[in-house]
């Protein structure tokens, strides 16, 4: 169970490391790149910070920049947030959106399986 710190810890984090994207890193080869969600461990020393990149062939590239900026993000971080420690960034690949689209191409397909039986 997450505590009340902890949620807002994570949503700070999620929004200053939206606009360092914004603001400071601005490089094209990153595309549409979105921060999905950022989950603090209790003692706030982790941060695992999931991103969402549109092009499918350039998440694995995208994220390899992105973990080489990892400590001036965490600098720009420190100078933006005011709390004790400011934990270590991890970042990560959201893939949930591929699990929805997965699923729903499944459901697809048996809606259409189950109407070619009917019409059987």
């Amino acid at each position: 169970m997450s505590s009340h710190r902890v949620d807002k810890v994570e949503r700070l984090i999620k929004e200053e490391v939206s606009l360092i994207f914004l603001e400071k890193l601005k490089e094209p080869e990153y595309g549409f790149l979105t921060i999905t969600n950022v989950k603090v461990s209790p003692d706030l020393k982790i941060a695992k910070i999931y991103i969402s990149v549109l092009e499918k062939e350039k998440r694995e590239l995208v994220l390899d920049r992105i973990q080489t900026k990892t400590g001036f993000i965490r600098t720009e971080l420190a100078h933006r947030i005011r709390i004790k420690f400011i934990p270590e960034l991890k970042f990560f690949i959201d893939d949930t959106l591929d699990y929805v689209e997965k699923i729903e191409g499944i459901i697809e397909k048996i809606h259409k399986e189950d109407g070619n039986k009917a019409d059987n």
